[in-house]
C-alpha cells in the first residue's frame, strides 16, 4: 500500500494517525544534515548531567544541547507505546513505527494493538532509509559514527534491514556493501575478512584499534574501528588507545564535508543506554556529557558553515531515572553538595570497577574505592563483594558464593550489577526499572534560517522533517518500491530457484534464468554476479526467511532482457 492510499484509507475509515499532520512546507532544503542521538536518554537523564557538569565546573552553567531545545518527540514501536532502539530510530529513518527488534523493516499487523494502521502484505519489507536515499537521490557523503559495536541497532537502522536485531551476519555485511563513506565506531571482531577486502578494494582505508591512524589517515572512504565489540564508557577509556565521541564526530565531519553534494551524518551517544539498563549514574552522566560535547562539535561546523542542520534526539527512555528516591529521607530539602558531591567524586563506571577489582588483589580492594570512589567499603559492603560471581579475585570460592549472609539490599549476583547499586546507594539518585521507559524525550535542532520543529512532535513526524530538509519528500517510498521489489514480482514469468545456504555459500542464492541470461543473487550484499560478470548495485539485496523472499532492484530485470 502506497502512503497517499494510506492516508486516504485512514481518513475514510477515520481513523487516528497522529503525527501525519507535520507542516514541512516552509522548510528550505540543506546540504548537509547531522543527527545525533544519545540513546536511551531520558529528560532527567539530561537534567542530572547538567548538574554534574554545573556543579564540577561552576563556569559551565550549560550544555552544548541548551540553546538549541525546541520541542519533545513521542517515540513507541508500532504495536507499544514502549520502544527499543531498533523500531523507535527505524521510525526517524524510514516514517513507518515497527515492532520491538526490526531495524528498518516494514512490521506484522498485530490487529487492534497496532497504534498506527499497518498493512499485512508488507510485512518483513525493508524500508528505505534516510542515509540511503542521500546517497542514492542525491549522491551525498555519508557516515556513521557511534560507541557500540557496528551493527548495533541505531547504526543499523540508518544503513541495513533485518526483523531480527541480533542476527549481526545479516547486518553487518550490509552496512558494508551499503557504501557508508565514513564509519567509526566499535566492533573490530565483527569486520569479517571477506568484508575487509570488499572495502580496501573499493578505495577505503580499513583502520582498526590504531588512534594514530584513525588520526593521520587522509582519505575520504574509512572504516575505523575500535575493540572487539563496543567501546568503553567515556569517563574508562585510555585517551592514548581510544577516542572520545567529539573526535570521532570532528573526523567524520572533515571527511565528509569534501563532498560537493553535501552530506548526511549520524552521531550516536550509543552507552548512555547501556549504563541506564545497569542503573548507573557515573555511566548515564558521563556519557551524556561526552555526547554533548559531539554536539557542540556538530553545532560549531553548522554555524560556522551555515548549509548545514543539526537535529539531536533520543530514540527512548530508560530506567526511570530520578533526582531524589523515597528511601533517601528528605531528599527534596538537600542542597548541591549533599545530592550531587558524592557523584562527583566517582572516576569509573560500575563497569570501570569491575575491570579494576578483576585486575587487582584483593589486597587492593579498599585503595581501588579510596582512589575511585572517595570511600571505603564497610563491612557488609566487603561481604557483599566478596560474594558476587565475576569477582575473579575474591577470597571466597565461587562454589560458596551466595546470598546467604549479605546483607539483601546489597546482594545483586554479578559484579557489575552489584558495583552499580553501591555507587547509587551512596546517592540519593533513584531508578524504577532497567528497562526503557515510554515518556517523551527531547528535541534540539539546529537550521540556518531557524524553520525549526517546535513543539511536541510524533516519531513519524521526525521522519518528514529530515526528509524535507534533503528535499526527500515522498522519496522514501518510491525507493523503497525501487530496490526493495519482491522477487517473485520483479522476476514474474522468468525460471528462478532460490538455492538453500550450503558449502558454498552461508545465504540462500537465487538464480535466475533466461535463454542464455543468468543472475546469481547473494543477499546483504550488492553484487550480482552475471555471465559476463559481476555488477555492483548502489543499494543491497534482502533476504526474509520468515517469507522465503529476496528484496531487490526492479531494474535487475533488465540485465536479463
Amino acid at each position: 500500500m502506497k502512503k497517499a492510499t494510506f492516508f486516504l484509507l485512514a481518513a475514510c475509515l477515520n481513523l487516528f494517525v497522529p503525527g501525519y499532520a507535520a507542516d514541512v512546507t516552509g522548510v528550505k532544503p540543506v546540504k548537509n544534515l547531522i543527527v545525533l542521538i544519545p540513546d536511551g536518554t531520558s529528560l532527567a537523564a539530561v537534567s542530572l548531567a547538567w548538574w554534574k557538569q554545573w556543579y564540577e565546573n561552576p563556569d559551565k552553567p550549560n550544555l552544548f544541547i541548551d540553546p538549541y531545545l525546541c520541542g519533545t518527540v513521542r517515540t513507541h514501536s508500532s504495536n507499544a507505546p514502549i520502544g527499543d532502539s531498533a523500531p523507535t530510530t527505524s521510525c526517524y529513518m524510514t516514517g513507518y513505527p515497527s515492532i520491538t527488534g526490526f531495524v528498518s523493516t516494514y512490521p506484522w499487523h498485530d490487529g487492534d494493538n497496532d497504534i498506527y494502521p499497518t498493512d499485512s502484505a508488507r510485512a518483513y519489507q525493508p524500508l528505505a532509509t534516510v542515509l540511503e536515499a542521500a546517497k542514492i537521490v542525491h549522491g551525498k557523503a555519508t557516515g556513521l559514527v557511534f560507541t557500540c559495536e557496528f551493527p548495533h541497532a541505531t547504526p543499523a537502522d540508518c544503513s541495513a534491514h533485518s526483523y531480527k536485531r541480533g542476527k549481526y551476519e545479516w547486518i553487518a555485511p550490509q552496512m558494508v556493501h551499503n557504501d557508508i563513506d565514513v564509519v567509526i565506531g566499535g566492533g573490530t571482531s565483527l569486520l569479517g575478512d571477506e568484508m575487509k577486502a570488499y572495502l580496501q578494494a573499493n578505495g577505503y582505508g580499513v583502520i582498526l584499534d590504531d588512534i594514530d591512524g584513525f588520526r593521520r589517515y587522509e582519505g575520504d572512504k574509512m572504516w575505523s574501528l575500535f575493540c572487539p565489540k563496543e567501546m568503553p564508557y567515556d569517563i574508562d577509556r585510555d585517551p592514548a588507545k581510544i577516542p572520545s565521541l567529539e573526535e570521532m564526530t570532528r573526523k567524520a565531519i572533515e571527511k565528509l564535508s569534501a563532498n560537493e553534494n553535501g552530506f548526511f551524518l549520524m552521531v550516536e551517544g550509543s552507552k548512555v543506554d547501556w549504563a541506564a539498563h545497569a542503573n548507573d549514574p557515573v555511566g548515564v552522566t558521563t556519557d551524556f556529557l561526552a555526547f554533548d560535547r559531539a554536539c557542540g562539535a556538530a553545532l560549531e561546523f553548522a554555524r560556522e558553515n551555515g548549509e548545514t542542520a543539526v537535529v539531536i534526539l533520543p530514540d527512548h527512555g530508560n530506567s526511570g531515572l530520578s533526582i531524589g528516591r523515597a528511601s533517601c529521607t528528605g531528599y527534596d530539602k538537600l542542597t548541591k553538595h549533599q545530592l550531587f558531591h558524592q557523584l562527583s567524586q566517582y572516576k569509573l563506571t560500575a563497569e570501570g570497577f569491575a575491570r579494576q577489582l578483576n585486575s587487582r588483589p584483593a589486597s587492593e580492594v579498599q585503595n581501588i574505592f579510596r582512589q575511585y570512589a572517595g570511600f571505603e567499603l564497610n563491612e557488609a559492603e566487603l561481604k557483599a563483594l566478596y560474594h558476587c560471581k565475576g569477582y575473579k579475585n575474591s577470597p571466597v570460592p565461587e562454589s560458596e558464593r551466595s546470598e546467604k549472609g549479605v546483607e539483601p539490599s546489597l546482594y545483586s549476583g554479578s559484579l557489575n550489577s552489584f558495583l552499580s547499586k553501591l555507587i547509587t546507594s551512596r546517592t540519593c539518585i533513584g531508578f524504577t526499572t532497567g528497562g526503557h521507559t515510554g515518556e517523551e524525550v527531547f528535541l534540539a535542532a539546529y537550521y540556518p534560517q531557524d524553520t525549526r520543529p517546535f513543539g511536541m512532535h510524533t516519531n513519524i513526524e521526525i521522519n518528514r522533517y529530515l526528509c524535507a530538509l534533503f528535499g526527500l519528500e515522498g522519496k522514501l517510498d518510491e525507493l523503497t518500491e525501487e530496490k526493495f521489489a519482491r522477487h517473485q514480482d520483479v522476476f514474474n514469468g522468468y525460471k528462478y530457484e532460490i538455492v538453500p545456504a550450503g558449502e558454498k555459500s552461508e545465504f540462500p542464492t537465487l538464480v535466475v534464468k533466461n535463454k542464455k541470461k543468468k543472475l546469481e543473487i547473494r543477499p546483504f550484499t550488492n553484487i550480482v554476479k552475471t555471465k559476463n560478470g559481476e555488477v555492483k548495485l548502489n543499494s543491497v539485496i534482502v533476504y526474509v526467511d520468515k517469507n522465503n523472499t529476496f528484496y531487490l532492484p526492479s531494474a535487475l530485470l533488465d540485465f536479463l532482457r
